[in-house]
């Protein structure tokens, strides 16, 4: 009697203390204990979730991403429900959802570019219903044939379903080299495939040099003001420290040295280790294209800093000024002589995803790096290679947007004049909604230089800001909602970019169709007409 009372004694003061723990465990729905002993098959289990709201990570729960935030939730929920048969949303002006929130050109309404899709539709199918059928020839342009058959050579005959090298296979980093030296009129074998590592999407590669870069909570990285909050989001996840510097909106969203001066004393005397520079060319959301004046700043001013340069360069095809013309940073390092001393660190980035093709769903992208420690590199190939390789289908979008038909060659004239169409519709997309927007009281818009989009400054009612104060919500996102609910068009505040204090406004692309962004602007006046006076 005695053991046994003394084996009870124990196993109660064990489970006491077992309840005790779990009972400080903080959890967002029941409290914590021990399931009823009448459930049979789980008892004395503990209730309350493992993974909660206050045990996961903390910096993956207050990361935002506005690209894809409340505003877009929200239209998702209206758009289900105009879709739904058994809905009526009688009190809308709209019929559907307006989507100009993310440069997401196909979604849209953009027709994907043919010969690459014939290409990669014959890269995709096995040879014997492929590019050795018998009907292929009559069913496929001979190019897109051949270029099929190289890209089979290139995956080592193993076809789109097998993992390839970790960086790329090196035929398609050799076409991205090639393209690079013919963009910047460097010599043949400057840019070196061992360099190149080819991503889903730039944003894979952003996150493999951020994570990198980021070793510890007190690390910046310079972002411009406003910016792309792929860069804030991925810093704030990584724990790191954002450093902003401010583009200036009145000179068409240029930047200077001084400003730049400032932003890096400021976050040094606050005891922050800047290691890095964000360089988004052309901007987003702002849409400016630096000149060669200024580029060649900035990668001075890394140099004299001993920042490493992140290059985000998705839009540069994207240029719609006349005298526009997109300039690199690596073309800048080169003319400047930083290359040649070996004084610059530079990571650049493209993407599928922008530029004419648009295939976002495609998720092809690359870095490339320059002047990098070779040991650092290694520690990032270990990193990409972690992630095994990236898709395949972007892989092969890739090589065929550097490295598309030649003169001569069966496709080469509708290919250009398919990529000539969209171009010429974007630069009118643009002009719509630079001069749309601009002509509505109480909106100003600088002229979108290049990208796919706007970033308006709006002047919102003192009584509505009073309004968003009291119920908690930022004015940005209360202006954008109400948009949202009265047009259909979603769009994303301009907080989400960050911004200088007291603006307010939001971001929008232009990549719907050029009758769509009439009446998008149109109904954008209408809004603002209606909101300025139910808060006046």
């Amino acid at each position: 009697m005695k053991t046994s009372g003394l084996v009870f004694l124990l196993w109660a003061s064990n489970n006491i203390s077992n309840s005790a723990v779990y009972a400080s465990t903080k959890v967002p729905s029941k409290g914590a204990g021990w399931r009823s002993k009448d459930d049979a098959n789980n008892p004395m289990i503990p209730t309350g979730k493992r993974l909660n709201l206050t045990t996961m990570s903390q910096t993956i729960r207050n990361m935002e991403y506005a690209v894809r935030g409340k505003v877009v939730n929200a239209a998702d929920r209206i758009n289900a429900d105009l879709a739904s048969s058994t809905t009526k949303n009688d009190n809308a002006d709209f019929s559907h959802i307006v989507y100009t929130n993310i440069g997401n050109p196909h979604a849209v309404g953009q027709s994907p570019l043919t010969w690459p899709r014939q290409v990669l539709a014959l890269t995709d199918l096995p040879n014997d219903v492929g590019i050795n059928h018998k009907l292929a020839k009559k069913l496929f342009p001979g190019d897109a044939i051949a270029r099929a058959k190289a890209i089979k050579e290139s995956l080592g005959g193993h076809g789109t379903g097998a993992y390839t090298n970790s960086q790329g296979p090196v035929q398609f980093r050799n076409d991205i080299c090639t393209f690079i030296e013919g963009r910047d009129g460097l010599e043949e074998g400057t840019c070196d495939p061992g360099m190149v590592f080819m991503t889903d999407g730039a944003s894979t590669a952003i996150d493999l040099v951020l994570s990198t870069l980021i070793g510890n909570s007190n690390c910046g990285v310079m972002i411009p003001i406003p910016q792309y909050p792929i860069y804030s989001a991925t810093i704030d996840r990584l724990d790191g420290q954002k450093v902003g510097y401010y583009l200036d909106e009145e000179n068409g969203w240029d930047m200077n040295v001084a400003e730049l001066d400032r932003a890096l004393e400021e976050a040094r005397s606050n005891g922050i280790v800047v290691n890095s520079f964000v360089l988004i060319n052309p901007g987003n959301p702002t849409g400016q294209v630096l000149s060669k004046a200024t580029v060649q700043e900035v990668v001075r001013f890394c140099a004299k800093n001993k920042l490493v340069l992140l290059a985000d360069e998705v839009y540069q095809e994207n240029i719609y000024e006349e005298k526009g013309e997109f300039y690199s940073c690596k073309k800048a390092a080169y003319e400047t002589g930083l290359v040649g001393d070996d004084a610059i660190e530079l990571v650049s980035f493209h993407s599928t995803s922008k530029g004419i093709f648009g295939e976002c769903g495609r998720r092809g992208g690359y870095m490339e790096l320059q002047g990098i420690d070779p040991d650092v590199k290694d520690q990032i190939v270990k990193l990409a290679s972690s992630h095994l390789c990236s898709n395949i289908p972007g892989q092969i979008m890739m090589s065929l947007m550097v490295n598309g038909p030649k003169p001569g060659d069966e496709s080469y004239a509708s290919h250009e004049g398919e990529k000539t169409a969209i171009f010429e519709s974007l630069k009118k997309r643009a002009n719509i909604a630079y001069e749309g927007f601009n002509a509505i009281p109480g909106i100003t818009c600088q002229r979108s230089q290049g990208a796919m989009y706007c970033f308006p400054n709006v002047e919102i009612p003192q009584r509505a800001l009073d309004e968003a104060e009291r119920d908690g919500v930022d004015p940005d996102t209360m202006y954008a909602l109400s948009l949202l609910e009265s047009t259909g068009i979603c769009v994303v505040p301009a907080a989400g970019f960050a911004q200088k204090s007291g603006r307010h406004g939001f971001r929008t692309t232009f990549l719907p169709s050029e009758d769509e962004m009439v009446r998008v602007v149109d109904k954008v006046r209408k809004h603002h007409e209606e909101f300025c006076a139910k808060y006046a």
